[in-house]
């Protein structure tokens, strides 16, 4: 068997599969590292609602054989991946974080689990997440808040807090999240990651859990551009069983990393939205802009007049998509109750036990949007401005390639800190809310640390289908950047993991 490196964990996406390919690691060896390490380390994170061990060892063995018989391997080929609990998954519960599903085992994978399986990756377990995706903390978990690795007491963001905080204490080598309003870029820029939120229709909607089918789409966390970039190609491409889906051909996201980016026109906000951010992440972001200035692009300022409107936009569109996707849950056709008796009180207690208090709180906006004498004031109207909201993208893109925004106002929160006070939490997604509501891609990309190290974040959002782009630039400016993304005390092989 070809020995372990003493840090293996620290190797990225691409160089464990490269090392499996050639046979100085083992899939075997590769995938016992990292459950050990979750043994040690999740009991303090809680990122991880289940740990699929021996599925994760027999996938492991048959990579290891066909190897070993000469077979050609597929791209991810033994790469410890984890996966978001509000997809499904045949062999594994999905639960979303909830107790209306606690124990569910779905009868099928969803499309992105199987494409991760067709390229070889090892699905280590379901990592937690804010109830239904719920959530920009991971603290609306009906199992329990996710730590964040680089300060216990901190949050590592939502609603894909489980999958960043795996990745960022070295626990899996990439993960998926789902991305809503915001999910996997703002947990990244918490946890010192990159994240991809891809173009919507990208990859397929199919067996993940619905929360707001309008704007959901599943993107990878990792280490590094050029790892998320890898992940996003093997879950990439055409789906006829999602009728969202692009019919495209799949695609090498990162064919153009390592190349200079020297006349990329980036796009810089600056006024009103920076304003909104704390000193130290205003600091950071104007460094990473210059750096950006560095390495070749063109700046260029670019206005999103309505931008500022993207947060009442979208809590009025989210939660009314998930008043009626959520309705399903009733107790009788799914949920945690078996109908007996009155089956409107068997309705009725089947949501009050069974959805936490953010998931009601969203249903119940959701459905006075839409309801009768108020869906024209509300829902209708933020539909309208939320075309404003992607016109502003067309007119910005026609004087640039890429736009530069910090991903979050601030690095990560305490734990719990925003849990009375949910619109406080609602307005820390100024940033990440309107690509997701013009239904562009855009990557999350770690810009700095501030002086008590925590990590701070930049988002590149580009036109429609521009992710290759994306990646070369978030590559370029990563290659450039001393930023070391190891959580403190965690990740060494010297702790025995």
């Amino acid at each position: 068997m070809p020995s372990m490196p003493a840090e293996v964990h620290d190797l990225g996406v691409t160089e464990m599969a490269a090392g499996i390919a050639d046979g100085s690691l083992s899939a075997r060896a590769l995938v016992d590292h990292h459950l050990a390490r979750i043994e040690t380390h999740d009991a303090h994170l809680h990122g991880f609602l289940h740990v699929d061990v021996a599925g994760a060892r027999a996938q492991a063995d048959r990579i290891d054989r066909a190897r070993a018989a000469g077979k050609p391997l597929a791209p991810l080929a033994g790469v410890p991946i984890a996966v978001k609990d509000n997809m499904c998954t045949r062999t594994m519960p999905t639960t979303c974080a909830s107790r209306m599903l606690a124990g569910y085992q779905p009868p099928y994978d969803a499309h992105v689990v199987e494409c991760l399986a067709a390229a070889g990756a090892v699905i280590l377990g379901k990592t937690n997440l804010d109830e239904f995706a719920m959530g920009s903390s991971t603290d609306n978990s009906a199992f329990g808040p996710t730590h964040n690795p680089w300060d216990l007491t901190r949050s590592p963001g939502g609603s894909s807090g489980g999958s960043a905080s795996s990745v960022a204490a070295r626990l899996s080598a990439a993960a998926l999240g789902s991305d809503t309003g915001g999910s996997v870029r703002q947990p990244a820029a918490f946890c010192g990651l990159t994240a991809i939120k891809p173009t919507y229709g990208r990859v397929s909607r199919y067996g993940l859990v619905a929360f707001a089918s309008s704007l959901d789409q599943v993107g990878p966390i990792a280490r590094s551009a050029r790892d998320a970039g890898r992940v996003l190609s093997a879950i990439a491409g055409y789906d006829r069983r999602d009728a969202t889906s692009i019919d495209r051909p799949g695609e090498d996201f990162t064919a153009s990393c390592g190349e200079a980016i020297r006349g990329v026109r980036v796009g810089v906000l600056a006024g009103a939205a920076l304003e909104q951010c704390d000193p130290e992440m205003q600091a950071s972001f104007k460094a990473g802009v210059q750096r950006l200035q560095d390495l070749g692009c063109q700046l260029v300022d670019v206005k999103l007049p309505h931008m500022g409107h993207g947060i009442a936009v979208y809590y009025l569109v989210a939660p009314a998509e998930a008043s009626s996707n959520l309705a399903r849950f009733d107790g009788m056709r799914y949920g945690m109750r078996k109908p007996s008796g009155d089956l409107r009180q068997t309705y009725a207690q089947t949501r009050a036990d069974g959805f936490g208090t953010e998931v009601k709180r969203r249903i119940m906006l959701g459905t006075y949007a839409l309801s009768s004498g108020y869906y024209d004031a509300f829902y209708l109207k933020a539909q309208r401005v939320r075309t404003l909201i992607r016109n502003d993208y067309e007119a910005a893109f026609a004087k640039c390639d890429v736009i530069a925004s910090p991903t979050t106002p601030r690095p990560a929160f305490e734990i719990g800190a925003m849990h009375d006070d949910p619109l406080a939490m609602y307005l820390e997604d100024i940033f990440v809310l309107p690509p997701s509501l013009a239904g562009l891609p855009a990557v999350a990309t770690p810009c700095g640390i501030t002086r008590s190290g925590l990590p701070l974040g930049m988002q590149l959002t580009g036109s429609a289908l521009s992710e290759a782009k994306l990646v070369q630039v978030a590559d370029a400016f990563e290659r450039d950047l001393a930023f070391d993304s190891l959580p403190p005390g965690l990740g060494r092989a010297s702790e025995g993991a």
